[in-house]
């Protein structure tokens, strides 16, 4: 008689793998039972003979997870919008396993390059920065496992729209010029604006060139637990609104790691975001290189460089706290006049490494454009909390008002750095004094040396005293400081280091 533990080696080893390694490392979903049976498209024309991709697209519809597509036409312009994919389903263009190359699926065949042919839902709105699903590229909507690799995607108002759909991939793709909505929009979006919690989850995008998109990418309407990495969000010269690299909007618990913005008005900006993680990215050349409003968000070890402001916390009506910690923050405070629904094309607002409480784009005081096709009522936007007499509806300063430290002394001992100082925070709290090093003159944090811990008195004052890391003589010493609930100033006046 067969044991029960034999039994279920046994049954282990006669079931297959339903997630193989190699089908994880490739970027897709694995495969689960049986192999699937290749429609291959090869005819460039738009039409629904036999080798085009509508009738690939149709057939796989019919019956999904039986087939995979696979593209050899090397360019492929739409005369009308595709249908809507149903998975599971992989697309591929064979020129990427080859050559490296991309496949071109094109929209401009039926959609002029005009922000007035990606109309919004609200009649009358169009463009980038309006709640739209309109005319994309790709549609997965309602489904769940698809795969889209090695395609360039042109010419749509949104590239990829993947709408209340989980665990699909956009993997090695070239997403350019897509005008509307967004390159790639992962949303929730209920079909009246508001929020899904649980169907726009565990989504991938990975390893995209994203160029010239009105928005590189969104994460909205509770779109949660998705993956953007390795990806360039580059807004171009020739981009009819050059919005956001990635705008989250009522976005959770998502992570944006290893990813490069540049020349956007915001490279990413959260809109009342929560717990998002953004890590290990380079921002440059952007009006705002992170917008931040939300809460629980998480901004680090990120690169930072060249920005009108490298992080702008902006004002909100719900007082919230995000974390920046550990970041490389230099050569910020440009003149970058890039403002379409993001950045300020306010020549009179304070520029710099970390800003808190610049207006953003829901206050009276923002100069830009709200977006082209929007409709925004200036009278009843926002205004920013100054003082005790103001309206009480204004936007509190972000953060809890948070004072940088004032960084007292800092000196050479042995092989570190000797620093002390004083701060401000909330009463009988631990606080956390992050200590950076920069170019003499400057007051950001390009090198961060280590951290000080220091615990508040009754009314919030303490000082503190440690080592961190050595730095060059004559460099600029800042500092910030981050409370237990996660809160964290902007830098401190330089200290100069002789």
């Amino acid at each position: 008689m067969i044991g029960t533990w034999a039994m279920l080696a046994l049954a282990l080893a006669q079931t297959p793998d339903p997630k193989p390694i190699v089908a994880v490392a490739a970027g897709g979903p694995a495969v689960t039972g049986s192999e699937t049976t290749l429609l291959l498209v090869d005819r460039e024309a738009d039409d629904e003979a036999q080798g085009s991709l509508r009738w690939a697209i149709a057939t796989s519809n019919a019956e999904p997870g039986r087939y995979r597509i696979e593209i050899t036409a090397p360019t492929i312009v739409l005369k009308s919008a595709l249908p809507a994919i149903k998975g599971p389903l992989s697309i591929e263009g064979q020129a990427f396993a080859r050559s490296g190359g991309h496949n071109v699926v094109d929209g401009s065949g039926y959609l002029p390059r005009d922000l007035k042919s990606c109309p919004g839902m609200v009649p009358g709105q169009y463009g980038t920065n309006v709640r739209t699903a309109s005319n994309p590229g790709f549609a997965l909507v309602d489904t769940k496992a698809v795969t889209l690799r090695g395609l360039e995607i042109r010419n749509f108002c949104i590239g990829v729209l993947i709408m209340r759909t989980s665990n699909a991939v956009v993997v090695d793709n070239r997403i350019v010029r897509n005008i509307g909505g967004a390159g790639v929009m992962l949303s929730g979006d209920d079909g009246k604006g508001g929020s899904t919690s649980n169907t726009t989850l565990d989504n991938k995008v990975l390893r995209n060139t994203f160029f010239e998109n009105g928005d590189g990418l969104e994460l909205t309407r509770g779109a949660a637990f998705n993956l953007i990495a390795d990806n360039v969000f580059d807004g171009g010269t020739d981009n009819l609104e050059p919005s956001q690299g990635i705008e989250i909007l009522w976005g959770n618990d998502n992570t944006v790691v290893r990813n490069r913005f540049l020349r956007y008005s915001d490279g990413l900006q959260s809109n009342w975001g929560a717990r998002n993680y953004i890590g290990a990215n380079v921002f440059e050349g952007n009006a705002f290189g992170i917008s931040l409003t939300g809460a629980g968000n998480m901004v680090e070890g990120n690169e930072i460089r060249g920005n009108g402001i490298g992080i702008a916390v902006r004002p909100e009506a719900k007082v919230a706290v995000n974390r920046i910690s550990q970041n490389s923050i230099a050569g910020n405070g440009l003149p970058i006049m890039r403002c379409s629904a993001g950045g300020s094309c306010d020549p009179k607002m304070a520029r710099g490494g970390i800003v808190i409480g610049p207006p953003g784009l829901e206050h009276g005081s923002f100069v830009g454009s709200r977006g082209m096709g929007v409709v925004f009522d200036k009278a009843g936007a926002a205004t920013i909390c100054l003082n005790q007499d103001d309206a009480p509806n204004c936007h509190a300063q972000p953060q809890f008002a948070l004072a940088p430290p004032t960084l007292s002394a800092v000196q050479r001992a042995v092989s570190k750095l000797s620093v002390k100082g004083t701060l401000q925070a909330p009463p009988a709290s631990l606080v956390t004094v992050e200590v950076f090093a920069g170019k003499a003159g400057t007051a950001e944090g390009e090198r961060y040396l280590g951290a000080i811990q220091a615990v508040t008195d009754g009314v919030g004052n303490a000082a503190f005293a440690g080592e961190v890391e050595d730095a060059a003589t004559g460099s600029a010493i800042t500092a910030t400081t981050t409370t237990a609930a996660g809160a964290s100033s902007a830098f401190s006046k330089p200290a100069s280091l002789r």
